[in-house]
């Protein structure tokens, strides 16, 4: 009877993260960033009698500060409340996306889910061909060397390159590390340097190799850990009256660029 009535009262905050994470999140409020997700994730943690509190993950990367930023938010309030956090990978948890996933204690996902990409990316374009084509005389004026670093209307050096290569590989270690702690002896030992390589897997490939725990969506892993009356309750953002007017009427120029730049990263893993 106790058990029954207690059941009853089981809540678990749980908080979206869907999007690009970048340090610009738009007007209407979309992409991830630790400005605009700062005050949810405090609110995630409130719940006092919650024994648990989830995350439901979408995200196909983006900004690796970001990333950092808003997973440590999430380990140290789970430290220091002492909670325990279940992640849920919808679509995709890559690269940065992964990185939110690996803040949890678990990570369960559906069999079609795109997990990894742990790597770092720089893609760009050069336009030197271009400007010269049509009849563009470009003029820049520096102080210091190297400012004019991997400009796209110069050609390439190679001390830009290995350099760029140099700034890419600190990130990559850094994230390799964080997996690592995060990760633990749940990591297949044997395919370590495949699971470092930037690869993806779906669904029991991924949980073969330790990025994940088992497959499971919310209602039923919840369900099975909580009792059959688990309510899961859903930390939002309010916006503003301008967020909704925006949200529901054309988007501007920013968000369009915005858009259009998630269904790249989006169209990377199939998606």
């Amino acid at each position: 009877m106790f058990k029954s009535f207690f059941s009853k009262s089981i809540q678990i905050p749980t908080l979206r993260l869907s999007g690009i994470i970048s340090s610009q999140s738009g007007l209407t409020g979309s992409g991830l960033s630790i400005s605009s997700l700062e005050k949810l994730i405090e609110k995630l943690f409130a719940d006092k009698k919650a024994p648990a509190i989830a995350l439901v993950i979408n995200s196909p990367g983006g900004s690796p500060t970001q990333s950092s930023l808003i997973a440590k938010k999430i380990i140290t309030l789970a430290k220091e409340k002492n909670k325990k956090v279940i992640a849920f990978v919808e679509d995709v948890a890559a690269s940065g996306g992964y990185w939110l996933a690996c803040a949890a204690d678990e990570i369960y996902i559906d069999q079609n889910s795109v997990i990894g990409s742990i790597g770092v990316i720089s893609p760009g374009f050069g336009f030197v061909e271009l400007i010269k084509k049509i009849g563009i005389e470009r003029r820049v004026y520096t102080s210091g060397k190297s400012k004019s670093f991997l400009d796209p209307f110069k050609k390439e050096k190679k001390e830009d390159i290995n350099r760029l290569k140099d700034i890419q590989q600190q990130i990559h270690d850094n994230f390799i590390n964080y997996v690592k702690e995060r990760r633990g002896s749940k990591l297949n030992q044997g395919k370590i340097d495949d699971i470092f390589s930037g690869l993806f897997w779906v669904g029991k490939k991924a949980i073969d190799l330790g990025l994940a725990d088992n497959l499971g969506s919310i209602n039923e892993v919840l369900q099975k850990k909580y009792g059959k009356k688990v309510k899961i309750k859903m930390i939002n953002q309010k916006k503003s009256f301008l967020q909704r007017r925006l949200s529901s009427s054309l988007l501007n120029s920013d968000e369009i660029f915005h858009k259009i730049e998630e269904k790249l990263m989006m169209s990377r893993f199939g998606l």
